[in-house]
């Protein structure tokens, strides 16, 4: 470069620096990406203009440069627009002014074409022809962009650009999984995202009904005030994106949990104590883009109904208010809802009812929109309106639907003012992938699919139960208060709990009913718990929890939220294993309830004979199972299904004494996974050294039942997972079999862990490691219960811990919660018995799981 071009590239940096300086200083969002933009074009135009090209072409800004928009690390869109064919003086000029641009620091995007070339491109290529529709003239001849506008102006088929732009709308929609609440949305291109506003004025431009939203107001396809949101939605999505860009140096648009802070913090958010700078920034987001979804969404189908409408589709009265139109739920005019404020709800109720209609009109969606805002305390207090919603819960179908557009419309926040509090706020556990309010509602789905017949095949005990259940609706109520007090600080079950018991009471509910969603609300996590933490073969566990449900129809309601709410978290946490452990403490649970027993040795007999069953359709004789058995005690028995007897009984048939290690692996009997059963004289250390076999086989093991039998063999079953790495689990048993039982011989020295990756999202909202010792209520064992952030080797920095002070490890408990550990061990060992000791272990423990 000469010395000119260095003071170009100079000037440029230091117009560009004053715009951020003066954006960071508080400057608005607009001034800096036009003043971006401009800053541009007049180095453009300088350049053009010294090269020559504009004798022999023009220069357009094209895509978002073209709407005179630059965020700070965008990429400039240029189209060289020539006159004629480039000859080979051309393509010289075009190949130094590029290189040129590129030396002085913008990172270009360029295209070469004639008019005829761009009007061909633009017929062949939706994409294409949106990019030309948004050109404008930055150097050259304005007779030639004239003419280029009518060449692509010509182009436009308004009715299929439509039908394309929505098509593409819908299909980027699916991509980023059809919700604005991602806990990392693209700003640029989520739904909700600013791309969903460009394609608004993308079609309004190519029917001709304008290209500003001021412009939109006037031909009646939004109102005034309406306008005015959007544009200050768009200016608040534009300034995340701009501090994004900033905050990380380069293009970027995800909002990923790497840069929240930072950007939060820049944005001037800060702190409070119950959410962090980056959750009051996600909030602020998520609002607006619940906005820019609304907007979308409405003035999409203006457009639709005034480019597709033919003759005025007859109206049929549904009440005095409702008129169904074109199967849509419709009104006579904007105003109704003035005259009759209970219509507000009552909208969604018909809506519910009348499953013929396809939706709701643009008119009555904007209409709502609006009345919103007449939702107040009164409104709330007044009986009628209380009954519509009362009402809405308990029609047979249209409730999550319903609760979704009224939550889309802002009309259930509104009604819920708790509810509200919620709206978009993320949730940093690591395992919820979703806000509170889409969570709630996401659990709502699930307890009505257990209700539909299509779905029964999913969970068909959730689908008998709910089938015969007594006001479901009542379970509704409880999904909506769930989780609805997070966020405040103290117990969010507690706080729930009495913010559902006043919904009932304010809505008159029965005082059983109130005290039943108050029940379901404060315990909703209680039945997880017991499952997935506690031995369930213990009758005391059984028993406590039996005295907390107190009756079956608790029982059942408890059991149908906890299924619907784990499911509600993630695609991630839910798993078979999980649902097998909610079931056998259900099915427990309702049968000492029931008046039946969980004693010892009724269920001991059970389960033998069961087992004896199973055995003699393999053509074994009750005598085979005498030299194992022989062996085996009461406690054995208790902690293993019949089907686990009968394989155990099988596998050692004829090897009760055997010298060699014995190791069997077969797929799990409920979901993915294999169970692999070990059985070999005890040694010492072996639970750390099966934990390690595993971990180096990248296995993540989510149960352990650990058994020495009477004459000093280890009877040991793991259940693991490769976390759906392979598809062909079968040729895993077989490695599993053969490797573990040379891993177990070797009895080499316990290796060092090697502490696995963390996950990027743990890294920044690590959880933090805790280490709970507590005796049983005999004093012979303890139970250690340990919290961290899952990785690799996480389990073995655990087991190798435990065996280095001489632990034995009972049974163990593996619960995986997205990237939060929460294992529960029993144990029992000399060290135990001395206060300085467990200290010891303690301390050692929280170094091994620290991240």
């Amino acid at each position: 470069m000469n010395d000119g071009a260095f003071k170009l590239r100079d000037r440029l940096r230091h117009e560009r620096e004053t715009l951020v300086a003066r954006f960071n200083a508080g400057g608005s969002v607009d001034g800096l990406i036009h003043g971006l933009a401009r800053s541009v074009d007049h180095l453009l135009r300088e350049v053009a203009e010294a090269s020559g090209i504009t004798r022999r072409a023009s220069l357009l800004a094209v895509g978002g440069y073209g709407r005179g928009e630059l965020f700070p690390h965008s990429d400039v869109d240029v189209l060289i627009l020539l006159k004629q064919a480039p000859d080979e003086a051309d393509r010289g000029t075009i190949e130094r002014l590029v290189g040129l641009l590129w030396d002085l620091g913008l990172a270009l995007g360029h295209s070469v074409r004639t008019i005829e070339e761009c009007r061909e491109e633009a017929a062949r290529d939706v994409t294409v022809l949106t990019s030309m529709l948004e050109a404008r003239l930055v150097a050259g001849s304005r007779r030639q962009f004239e003419a280029f506008s009518r060449a692509v102006v010509d182009v436009v088929d308004r009715e299929a650009y439509f039908q394309a732009k929505l098509l593409e709308q819908q299909q980027r929609h699916v991509k980023y999984n059809e919700t604005p609440y991602s806990l990392e949305p693209n700003v640029k291109e989520s739904p909700g995202g600013l791309r969903d506003l460009h394609v608004v004025l993308w079609i309004a431009r190519a029917a001709g009904y304008g290209t500003r939203w001021t412009e939109l107001a006037r031909r009646g396809l939004l109102t005034a005030a309406e306008a005015s949101i959007i544009r200050l939605s768009e200016r608040r999505v534009k300034e995340i994106r701009a501090r994004l860009h900033l905050v990380s140096g380069r293009r970027e648009d995800r909002l990923v949990f790497d840069v929240q802070n930072a950007v939060a913090q820049q944005a001037g958010f800060e702190a409070t104590a119950a959410k962090r700078a980056s959750e009051l920034l996600m909030q602020h987001y998520y609002r607006a883009a619940k906005v820019i979804t609304q907007m979308n969404t409405a003035v999409l189908l203006n457009i639709e109904q005034r480019l597709f409408s033919g003759s005025a589709e007859d109206s049929v009265a549904i009440d005095a208010t409702f008129v169904a139109r074109g199967e849509l739920l419709d009104i006579e005019d904007e105003a109704a809802l003035e005259r009759d404020p209970n219509a507000i709800l009552r909208a969604f109720l018909l809506k519910a009812k009348h499953i013929e209609l396809k939706g709701m009109s643009p008119r009555l969606m904007r209409a709502l929109w609006h009345a919103r805002v007449r939702i107040n305390g009164a409104y709330r207090r007044d009986p009628r309106n209380r009954a519509t919603f009362l009402e809405l819960l308990q029609q047979p179908k249209g409730v999550l639907h319903e609760l979704r557009r009224m939550n889309q419309l802002s009309v259930l926040g509104r009604y819920l003012p708790v509810f509200r509090r919620i709206v978009g706020q993320m949730q940093h556990d690591l395992f919820h992938v979703y806000t509170v309010d889409q969570h709630i509602l996401q659990v709502l789905r699930n307890l009505r699919r257990f209700s539909l017949a299509e779905h029964a095949h999913e969970y068909p005990l959730c689908s008998q139960l709910i089938s015969d259940f007594d006001k479901p609706w009542l379970l509704y109520i409880a999904a909506l208060f769930h989780d609805i007090a997070k966020g405040r600080g103290g117990d969010h079950s507690v706080l729930g709990a009495r913010d559902a018991r006043r919904f009932c009471r304010e809505h008159g509910l029965e005082r059983d009913d109130a005290d039943f969603v108050g029940f379901l609300v404060e315990n909703h996590l209680s039945m997880s718990t017991v499952a997935q933490k506690q031995d369930l073969a213990d009758e005391k566990v059984i028993h406590r929890f039996a005295e907390l449900v107190r009756s079956e129809r608790r029982l059942i309601a408890l059991y149908l939220l906890t299924v619907a709410d784990i499911r509600g978290t993630s695609p991630k946490v839910w798993n078979a294993w999980k649902g097998k452990l909610l079931e056998d403490l259900f099915r427990s649970t309702r049968r000492l309830l029931g008046g039946g027993t969980v004693s010892p040795s009724a269920v001991l007999e059970g389960r033998k004979q069961e087992a004896l069953n199973i055995l003699r359709l393999y053509g074994l004789s009750d005598d085979a199972r005498k030299e194992l058995w022989e062996q085996l005690d009461v406690v054995y028995f208790l902690r293993h299904s019949a089907q686990d007897v009968a394989w155990h009984t099988r596998s050692l048939f004829n090897r009760v004494s055997t010298e060699k290690p014995v190791v069997r692996a077969r797929l799990a009997r409920i979901g993915e996974g294999a169970e692999v059963l070990i059985y070999v004289k005890d040694q010492k250390d072996l639970f750390a050294r099966v934990c390690g076999y595993f971990d180096n086989r990248n296995l993540s093991i989510l149960d352990a039942r650990i058994h020495t039998t009477r004459h000093g063999y280890a009877l040991d079953t793991f259940l693991v997972t490769d976390n759906g790495r392979a598809h062909h689990y079968r040729e895993l048993l077989s490695q599993v079999e053969h490797e573990l039982a040379e891993w177990i011989g070797k009895q080499h020295e316990l290796p060092v862990p090697v502490k696995g990756r963390m996950s990027r999202q743990s890294r920044h909202f690590p959880v933090a490691p805790g280490v709970h010792l507590q005796p049983d209520e005999r004093g012979s064992h303890y139970l250690l219960s340990v919290t961290a952030t899952d990785r690799i080797g996480l389990l073995y920095s655990i087991a190798r811990v435990l065996a280095r002070h001489g632990l034995n490890v009972h049974t163990a408990k593996v619960l995986t919660l997205g990237e939060r550990a929460e294992d529960v061990f029993l144990i029992s060992g000399a060290e135990l018995s001395d206060a300085r000791t467990q200290l010891e272990i303690e301390g050692d423990l929280l170094e091994a799981i620290a991240p």
